[in-house]
């Protein structure tokens, strides 16, 4: 059985399948890379308990940023945030983002508990 939670037109926020929650991308406010990775992830964390999950489950990440010369304060933030043993297997690349204010956005899959 698939599940399809806030879907709206274009997108669901989290799809469910076989016991796996798959978020769609989030993308933060703030004007520094710090502070939309900070709210980026709030986002991943609320979506993720209203999935049934955690960020201990996390199974994968894709983070894309707009400048990858922000790589190393992205990960300051990610690294405080992931809890210890727990990390995804993860990906990081550049792309442009929807919006030119956008410097970050992270895509998660997760295990349902």
């Amino acid at each position: 059985m698939i599940e399809r939670m806030e879907t709206g037109a274009r997108m669901s926020k989290i799809v469910k399948h076989n016991g796996v929650a798959y978020l769609c991308g989030q993308v933060g406010e703030g004007a520094t890379v710090s502070e939309q990775t900070r709210d980026c992830l709030s986002r991943v964390d609320a979506l993720l308990t209203q999935a049934g999950s955690s960020r201990e489950h996390m199974l994968q990440a894709v983070i894309w940023l707009a400048d990858m010369a922000d790589f190393a304060e992205m990960n300051a933030v990610w690294d405080e945030w992931v809890p210890e043993g727990h990390a995804p297997a993860r990906a990081c690349g550049e792309a442009k983002l929807a919006r030119e204010s956008l410097r970050v956005e992270i895509i998660v899959t997760a295990a349902c508990t």
